[in-house]
């Protein structure tokens, strides 16, 4: 099923938001999981947080609603949520390592049959520093992981074991992309779900770690 850049995110970002429920505190990482925030449905009481001090964001904000001194972690412009609140960012990481965080939904350059996550950094390139993940993937409650299913050269990213330096060990719990929904289990990975589009024999054969089917 072939699908431009814009509906894979979309689509991704959409099914992303199923894994929000009602009461949830929860922390978008940078790219493409914030986007989430504008598909979160209007019966579900959630409040978003972000690891430089804002309790509450709300959608992406339209262009005559843009406040340069209103951003995410990831320096992207939001908006607030009713009854948002803001905090320094030592308040925000005790929020993150003491575990009132219900979810986490980030972005991955590799995940393994592990649950080993890499999403912070390829050696060689500029970055900007390890940011927040490193803290949220152990504090967190749930991990969800939300990538493409392949890299731009059609090679897997769901790995028997990540090439790239690790974010975290053991850390993630599920993994969402355009093709498939995968739990990572004791036993493994495990294909929950596969989105329409796709067939289970092509989700496997874009996939070099071992699924079980569920």
């Amino acid at each position: 099923m072939k699908l431009d850049r814009a509906q894979v995110r979309e689509r991704i970002a959409r099914r992303a938001e199923q894994e929000i429920e009602s009461g949830y505190y929860v922390n978008l990482g940078i790219g493409m999981p914030t986007m989430v925030a504008n598909y979160i449905q209007e019966d579900k009481e959630v409040v978003l947080q972000s690891e430089n001090g804002l309790l509450g964001i709300g959608r992406s904000p339209y262009e005559e609603e843009v406040n340069p001194d209103l951003i995410n972690a990831g320096k992207e412009t939001v908006t607030e949520a009713p009854g948002a609140s803001y905090c320094d960012s030592a308040e925000s990481f005790a929020m993150i390592r003491g575990e009132h965080l219900d979810l986490a939904i980030l972005g991955g350059m590799e995940v393994s049959e592990k649950g080993d996550l890499a999403n912070w950094m390829i050696p060689g390139k500029m970055i900007k520093g390890m940011g927040g993940a490193m803290d949220i993937v152990h504090g967190a409650k749930k991990i969800v992981i939300i990538m493409d299913h392949v890299n731009k050269h059609g090679d897997p990213k769901i790995l028997k074991t990540c090439q790239l330096p690790l974010t975290g060990q053991g850390v993630v719990d599920r993994i969402i992309t355009e093709r498939s929904v995968i739990d990572v289990t004791r036993q493994g990975l495990e294909l929950v779900e596969v989105l329409n589009g796709w067939t289970v024999d092509e989700v496997k054969v874009s996939t070099e770690a071992e699924l079980t089917i569920s």
